[in-house]
C-alpha cells in the first residue's frame, strides 16, 4: 500500500513538472514571437496602429490560465475551501444515513 501511494505522488508530480515545463517554454514562445511581430509592426507602420498588441493580448490571457493550472493557483475556489466542503458534504451525508431507518 506504501508503494503505492508512494508512485501515486511520483506521478502527480511528473505531471506537475510537465506542466511547469510546457508554460515555461509557452512564455519563452510568447517573448520571441511577441517581439518579433513588434519588430514587423514597428518596420512596417512605425507603431502608428499597434496591431501586435492585440496578439500579445490574447496570447496572454491564455498564459495566465496555464499559469494558474501549472502552480496550482486558482483565487475563487482555494483548496482549503474544497476541504471544507468536502467535509461538509462527508457530515451530511453521515448524519443522513444515521437518521435512516428511523421515525421521525
Amino acid at each position: 500500500m506504501e508503494n503505492f501511494d508512494r508512485e501515486n505522488r511520483y506521478l502527480d508530480a511528473k505531471e506537475r513538472v510537465g506542466h511547469i515545463k510546457k508554460f515555461y517554454t509557452s512564455l519563452i514562445s510568447y517573448f520571441v514571437i511577441i517581439g518579433a511581430l513588434a519588430l514587423l509592426n514597428y518596420y512596417t507602420d512605425g507603431l502608428r496602429y499597434p496591431w501586435f498588441l492585440w496578439a500579445a493580448f490574447g496570447w496572454g490571457i491564455g498564459l495566465v490560465f496555464q499559469a494558474a493550472k501549472a502552480f496550482n493557483w486558482n483565487p475563487f475556489v482555494s483548496r482549503e475551501w474544497e476541504e471544507r466542503k468536502i467535509k461538509e458534504f462527508m457530515e451530511r451525508d453521515q448524519k443522513s444515513q444515521s437518521n435512516m431507518g428511523r421515525w421521525e
